[in-house]
């Protein structure tokens, strides 16, 4: 049985869709690693204080992440805002050198790089999901093009009818040496001549 174009290009489409995904993430990390450089070079220099750190347990599938959460004044006000562990983890109490931007004091890079907030999480999370669309996508066009190169095959295989595909095909007994066809051993003898 046919499947309809329709299909196949929902399938194409599926993969497509899910590379799209899966770029986002490494598009979306680029630019913001191209903003904490920005910050570095542009932003107004402060010093922060890690009032907090907490780690929350994942459950029992996904792993814990911590948060440092983080206190400094610019322009004589007090602002708070807490950063996402990931390479580095401060202790309470520590002081951080910080770049803040101008125009909104609550966004900041600090000096091991780390932006301020927990940025880039969806896009992590429709990355997986665009691996998983990809990965379905491309398995499904490859099965459907296995599927279509099938048929050809099997018509070219003796004893198949391609006009009846449920039932081999009849083939014309080839003569045996002495030039009678050949009918095989069977439990019921067929008009055999002797």
């Amino acid at each position: 049985m046919r499947r309809p174009l329709w299909l196949s290009l929902a399938y194409a489409l599926l993969a497509v869709a899910g590379a799209a995904l899966l770029w986002l993430p490494f598009h979306t990390q680029s630019a913001l690693d191209d903003w904490a450089v920005t910050l570095r070079e542009r932003g107004t220099p402060a010093r922060a204080t890690v009032v907090d750190q907490v780690t929350e347990s994942g459950g029992n599938k996904g792993s814990s992440s911590s948060t440092m959460y983080f206190s400094y004044v610019v322009d004589g006000r007090t602002h708070a805002q807490e950063v996402a562990c990931f390479e580095v983890c401060r202790a309470a109490g520590t002081e951080v050198p910080i770049w803040v931007n101008p125009a909104d004091p609550g966004d900041f890079v600090t000096d091991f790089g780390q932006l301020s907030g927990h940025r880039g999480r969806v896009q992590g999370v429709l990355g997986v999901v665009g691996l998983a669309a990809l990965g379905a996508g491309v398995v499904l066009t490859l099965s459907r093009i296995r599927r279509a190169a099938r048929p050809g095959d099997r018509a070219a295989r003796p004893g198949h009818d391609p006009a009846r595909p449920d039932r081999p095909r009849r083939v014309a007994a080839a003569p045996v040496g002495d030039g009678r066809p050949y009918t095989g051993r069977g439990k019921r003898k067929r008009n055999v001549r002797r």
